[in-house]
């Protein structure tokens, strides 16, 4: 029995369909320009050729977001985590610090 995946939810705007070009002008790879928006690829395609929002101008150079490809999700998670630790590990030191100073 299959089933499918409930959407997203995700749905792009004129302003995201402005970036999409942009970056499609740029070479980026359709791949990376939907994790970059969470789409599937089909919908960076659609856009590509003129299906959803061919009255929409593309986005200038410097708006665009660095090109890809993108960290995977599970690298993402990992540097979450890392710069959690890293937090804590600031915060106990300002602790320290502070301690000292009133010590002084």
């Amino acid at each position: 029995m299959s089933r499918r995946a409930k959407p997203s939810g995700i749905t792009l705007s004129a302003a995201d369909a402005a970036l999409i070009k942009g970056m499609l002008r740029r070479g980026d790879r359709q791949h990376d320009i939907a994790a970059w928006f969470g789409v599937n690829g089909g919908r960076i395609a659609e856009i590509a050729v003129g299906d959803r929002f061919a009255d929409v101008q593309e986005a200038n150079p410097a708006e665009l977001p660095p090109r890809g490809p993108y960290p995977k999700a599970a690298q993402a998670l990992a540097a979450i985590e890392s710069l959690t630790l890293v937090k804590s590990a600031l915060a106990a030191a300002e602790n320290t610090i502070r301690q000292l100073a009133q010590h002084r």
